[in-house]
């Protein structure tokens, strides 16, 4: 069996719903129950509150849940910290993402070989694109894209190398599959974008691909665990 990693995954109280991911033991009761062996998890408080009180809520120094801090460029914004992989929430929390605060967040966070998840719902596919041209040494991941994103998504994961998609809503028939074979496992990362989508169908997914061993193993934690150990790369 291989390792499963959650590479999108939201800790903390949510607004809408009572969840058990609202701590730390609830939320790895819930791994357990669906055999996930790992996640990276950001707070929901820095989704939907304060980035900086979000980030001081992460568990630290644990095996199982990775730490995910959202960050803020600018003046106004969050102080930088070490991490192997971050979420930029440009929509949520009114930044410009291209903007001069913005690329230099990212080439910053390109240097140290640190991975960047960003929604789909939080940008444009145009911004997307104007950011992975001018850094084009950004390790990006665009979570929650769905099905119906699939062109706009295969327009930039052919022009680009170093963007990279999740599971969480990649939910059409084969449509996994059909990234993976045209632009490589290695791209591939699985996520649920829980609880604010479902994650036991992801999980269902990952067991069922149509795909080598080889692939599969990729797709469900070893590209995390790459994203995971920054590097930089000519």
């Amino acid at each position: 069996m291989f390792e499963v990693i959650d590479v999108n995954r939201v800790l903390g109280p949510v607004p809408t719903d009572d969840v058990p991911g609202a701590d730390a033991s609830g939320l790895l009761a819930e791994l357990d129950r669906l055999r996930i062996d790992a996640a990276c998890v950001v707070h929901s408080h820095a989704l939907h509150y304060d980035p900086a009180t979000g980030n001081a809520a992460l568990p630290r120094g644990g095996d199982r849940l990775i730490p995910v801090p959202v960050l803020v460029p600018g003046p106004l914004g969050t102080p930088s910290e070490a991490a192997g992989v971050v979420r930029l929430c440009p929509a949520a929390h009114r930044f410009r993402l291209t903007g001069p605060h913005g690329l230099a967040l990212a080439r910053d966070l390109a240097e140290r070989g640190t991975g960047v998840l960003l929604g789909w719902d939080e940008t444009t596919p145009d911004e997307v694109e104007h950011l992975a041209t001018r850094v084009p040494g950004l390790n990006l991941v665009l979570i929650n894209t769905g099905y119906r994103s699939l062109r706009e998504l295969a327009d930039l994961m052919d022009a680009h190398p170093r963007i990279h998609v999740d599971t969480a809503t990649l939910n059409g028939h084969l449509a996994v599959e059909w990234v993976a074979q045209r632009f490589g496992a290695h791209r591939v990362l699985f996520g649920t974008g829980a609880p604010a989508t479902d994650d036991a169908g992801p999980r269902f997914q990952l067991d069922h691909l149509d795909l080598p061993p080889a692939d599969a193993a990729l797709i469900a934690g070893g590209n995390a665990r790459a994203l995971l150990r920054p590097r930089k790369e000519d």
